[in-house]
Parts: C-alpha cells; structure tokens; sequence
C-alpha cells in the first residue's frame, strides 16, 4: 500500500500496534494491572508501548540478564517486563525521583510477582550513581529518565557493564528532533549528546532504530560493551 493510501499515519500505526498487541500481549493481566495503576494515579502517559516492553525483556533474557539497572520507573511497566525476564534470583534496580510514583510501582511489581527482584530506589537518579558500584557487573541498563541528563546515565552505565552487556536508551529520535540542530529543548540536545557519545566510544557498538506505533515516531539507541 502506498503511503498516499494513507494520510492519516499515525492512526495506522496505532492499528498495527493494535494487532501486534492481540497477537503477543492479549490476556497477560499483570500488565495490563499496571497500566491501570498508572493511569488511575493520574500518572503522565510516557510508559514504553508494549511491544517495546517486549522488546526490552527479549533483550535481557537473550543475554542471560541477571542484572538490570533502570532510570525512570514511572508505575513499573518497564520494570515488569525486565524482571520477567531475568532470572529467580536475578535484581532490577530502578531509580524514580517522585516517591508517589515509586510507591504505584511498588505496589504493582508485589501484585505482578515479581517485586522480590526489584528495588527501587528513589530521589535524583544523579545521586544515587555513586551506588551503582555495588551492583556491579550490570548487563543491561535501560535509560528512560530525565532526558538531558542521557549522556551522564550512558556513562554510569559504561561504568559498571562487563563485555556484552547492553545499554538502551529510549526517545532519542522523538519525532525527528534528534537530526533538528536548531531544535535547542532537552529533548533534542539530551538525545544528541547521547546519540554522539556512543558514535565515538570505543567501549561499545551501538545503533539506533527508528520506531513507529502508539508512541508515534521515535526510536532507541542499543548499545553492546565491547
């Protein structure tokens, strides 16, 4: 189908996902418990879109993931997947700078099953960096925080991932600002700086992947530690 067919993109991509979702997270009612958490707290729709949940479980149990550190939980949507995915006796730890919101996830991780594998740890994710030695080796780190702020996380993660871990950053393409050089937001520099920093790091190989859906056009940076 040509894309004249189609004026209105965004609404097909909202069906795509519509489908996708039928076929892959129809009648899981852990995730969609945390949605509604999320949404009856009045909490901003910023969560990852299911099929990225997935995404990101897919990844940390393809490298044996055993543990996991996040920057942002919001309700733990994310966080749920992640924990699904790592071992019994594996550990996310996730960092949410609102106490409301922590308590939300909490609440919802416990009801999911998983909640003996998270800790989460709240105030400036920036102030709680120093703590991530004692969680080291990481193998995955997933950065969906404050967005200028990526740069500092992507470094805190490179400082505590072994060989093959992976790094991934979310909203770094955020409808196309990221190649926008005039565009000056948070938004856009955050991604930039990210997006630059794992260019030139020989510490790691990395890609970004363009992405469309509900979240409307965006995309992750995925990178492996050499």
């Amino acid at each position: 189908m040509s894309d004249a067919t189609h004026p209105d993109q965004s609404a097909r991509w909202d069906y795509v996902d519509d489908y996708l979702e039928s076929q892959f997270a129809a009648g899981d009612s852990a995730q969609a418990a945390v949605l509604a958490a999320q949404r009856g707290a009045d909490m901003p729709d910023i969560a990852v879109s299911p099929m990225h949940a997935r995404l990101l479980g897919i990844l940390a149990r393809s490298i044996g993931a055993t543990t996991v550190v996040e920057f942002g939980t919001l309700g733990g949507y994310s966080t749920l997947h992640l924990a699904r995915a790592i071992s019994p006796d594996g550990r996310v730890i996730t960092h949410e700078r609102d106490q409301r919101h922590a308590d939300v996830a909490r609440a919802s991780l416990d009801a999911a099953g998983v909640g003996h594998k998270v800790t989460i740890r709240v105030g400036q994710a920036l102030d709680n960096i120093p703590a991530l030695a004692d969680d080291a080796p990481v193998d995955l780190t997933f950065i969906d925080a404050d967005k200028r702020n990526n740069a500092t996380y992507f470094e805190a993660a490179l400082a505590v991932s072994r060989p093959g871990s992976l790094i991934v950053v979310d909203n770094v393409v955020h409808g196309g600002d990221l190649a926008d050089l005039d565009n000056t937001d948070e938004y856009a520099t955050g991604a930039r700086a990210v997006v630059e920093l794992a260019a030139r790091d020989k510490r790691v190989e990395a890609t970004v992947l363009q992405t469309v859906g509900r979240k409307d056009y965006d995309g992750m940076l995925i990178a492996t530690v050499l």
